[in-house]
């Protein structure tokens, strides 16, 4: 019988890709309360470059080394004492911020999410954090009615295809800014594509739109804040322009202060950063819902995420080097 070993993905000091190194780790041995589960696929995200890079705000008081992992869909093979709802084989998932991008890992049982059976472990992971904040943003944040008029920044990436899949699905009128050539795939997920380089998409609808979704951040968000309409709101949920500009974190954290102050101008409009982690942390009974109603949508077929990549240990540095260079069509993750 093959011994088990432990694999993981580790921050060796903040900087480029080049800061990532895979180990060899010790096997984890689940507390009381815990469950160790054999990792099946782990999402590679644009936030694991935000926090190997020490720009996420969550792990800030990390220092390396730490294994990086966001999320995870695996199988458990070791159940520790206490544990009464779950038993080995069972295929669970979670979102852990970092520490998942393993072979095995453990994990509190009482913050596992089952996974129905028969759906593919990739699909089902690209669905732990960009399908929940997509979903979050639109029914927990934004509160969407039907008919409201939306516009998606970032609309080809992995946040942006599911709000528009799931937009699509609440009744909203979409729009999705991107580069031009990803103008096919958003026509294709039911939004009207705009060309973010030659097209002012503060003039597209006139009275402006009732939600703007903004994950990039350009010029601070104040463009995106002036194409809202009298009563609409601006939700913002990242700050990659800020990134791939090397501003500071504190630049951005003003940014996301700014946001609050201009609910004071007139008009009627509204700014907001929505996090997932601190969401979950004032509701935690929510992600749990929210990710299960997303299972039950991709076991019926109602959804299918977009796999650009199934990586190996061996691959992670160049998937990190993708994922800075942006373009991608899809979620790019790791399958120990």
């Amino acid at each position: 019988m093959n011994e088990l070993r432990n694999r993981v993905v580790q921050v060796s000091g903040f900087g480029g890709p080049e800061a990532l190194e895979v180990v060899d780790a010790p096997l984890p041995v689940p507390g009381r309360g815990e469950v160790r589960v054999r990792v099946l696929a782990s999402g590679l995200e644009y936030t694991d470059v935000l926090i190997r890079r020490h720009l996420y705000p969550q792990t800030s008081q990390r220092r390396p080394p730490f294994a990086l992992g966001y999320d995870f869909v695996g199988e458990i093979d070791l159940v520790g004492a206490a544990v009464n709802d779950f038993r080995v084989g069972d295929r669970v998932a979670d979102m852990t911020v970092v520490g998942s991008n393993a072979a095995y890992r453990t994990i509190r049982a009482d913050r596992l999410t089952r996974v129905p059976a028969g759906v593919d472990a990739s699909e089902a992971a690209a669905l732990i954090l960009s399908w929940t904040t997509a979903y979050q943003l639109l029914h927990r944040a934004a509160h969407v009615r039907r008919g409201q008029r939306v516009l998606v920044h970032g609309a080809a990436g992995a946040v942006g295809q599911a709000l528009l899949v799931l937009g699509q699905l609440a009744g909203v009128e979409l729009w999705g800014a991107a580069h031009g050539r990803h103008a096919p795939l958003i026509r294709e997920l039911g939004a009207t594509p705009i060309d973010y380089q030659g097209e002012d998409f503060t003039r597209v609808v006139p009275g402006g739109f009732d939600v703007v979704f903004d994950g990039i951040g350009e010029d601070s968000y104040r463009r995106s804040f002036s194409a809202v309409g009298r009563g609409g709101l601006l939700c913002a949920y990242g700050y990659s322009a800020g990134v791939q500009a090397q501003r500071r974190m504190i630049t951005m954290l003003m940014w996301i202060a700014r946001l609050y102050l201009w609910r004071w101008r007139p008009g009627g409009r509204r700014a907001a950063f929505f996090s997932i982690n601190l969401l979950r942390a004032l509701h935690p009974a929510w992600f749990r819902e929210d990710l299960e109603q997303l299972f039950g949508l991709l076991a019926r077929g109602a959804i299918r995420p977009r796999v650009a990549g199934r990586i190996t240990f061996d691959e992670v540095s160049e998937a990190h080097r993708r994922l800075e260079a942006g373009g991608l069509e899809g979620k790019l993750v790791l399958c120990p």
